[in-house]
């Protein structure tokens, strides 16, 4: 077992039906229009996360992914779904199998749950990007437009060490605000901010318990077309 499977392992036009943010009256941070739901996942829910989240590295391992320039990223990545994000010397682009030649697996169930509460109950996402973040990783501002549909939300959800997030506009240059994300945190990027600018500066490596092995992971669930 590699060490990035091991992280997983405890030693021994919006068409959402409802309002993002509306969450049973727990208040909703807004920066930028990147709609931040501190401490939905309490440690339990993260936990149970985590353990779901085994299953889906053990079908479909972390690999360790290059720009097509050829750059290595600092992150390591997996996805569940019917689709996965993957990048290399050929390309930003969505497959159908991870790059072993093997089917995606599905998303987990509690993902799916939380993207039918805050984002859309009646159209599940395409593509659930899993990204580990070890000591001294990062992501450069990005925005997400490899998709054909852009009316729907972006979800993204923190799970143990916490990052430093920031948020730009639609425009690369612009001014930015940051935020730090800690486990349990989620966050929908919908409306201006769907393709809005955002990376993260660097994580807190160690600063949760919740991973084992330390780091942090990012889900990022898409729909893709």
């Amino acid at each position: 077992m590699d060490r990035l499977t091991k992280v997983f392992h405890a030693p021994g036009p919006v068409r959402a039906s409802r309002p993002w943010g509306e969450q049973q009256g727990r208040p909703v941070l807004t920066v930028k229009g990147f709609e931040i739901h501190k401490g939905r996942l309490d440690p339990a829910a993260q936990a149970a996360l985590v353990e779901e989240l085994r299953a889906v590295a053990v079908a479909a391992p972390f690999v360790a992914p290059v720009t097509p320039s050829g750059k290595a990223m600092s992150v390591r990545m997996t996805a569940a779904g019917r689709l996965g994000w993957v990048t290399d010397r050929k390309g930003y682009r969505y497959e159908p199998r991870h790059p072993s030649g093997a089917p995606w697996p599905p998303i987990p169930a509690a993902v799916l749950a939380l993207w039918r509460e805050l984002c859309a109950p009646d159209r599940a996402p395409d593509c659930c990007l899993v990204n580990y973040y070890g000591k001294g990783a990062r992501m450069g501002l990005h925005r997400d437009a490899d998709e054909g549909d852009f009316a729907w939300p972006v979800l993204s959800v923190s799970l143990g060490d916490p990052a430093r997030f920031r948020m730009g506009g639609t425009e690369r240059g612009g001014p930015t605000a940051s935020v730090l994300l800690e486990s349990g945190d989620v966050v929908v990027m919908g409306g201006p901010a769907r393709l809005a600018y955002h990376g993260i500066d660097g994580i807190r490596f160690g600063g949760s318990s919740l991973l084992p092995q330390g780091g942090r992971i990012n889900l990022t669930c898409r729909v893709v077309a």
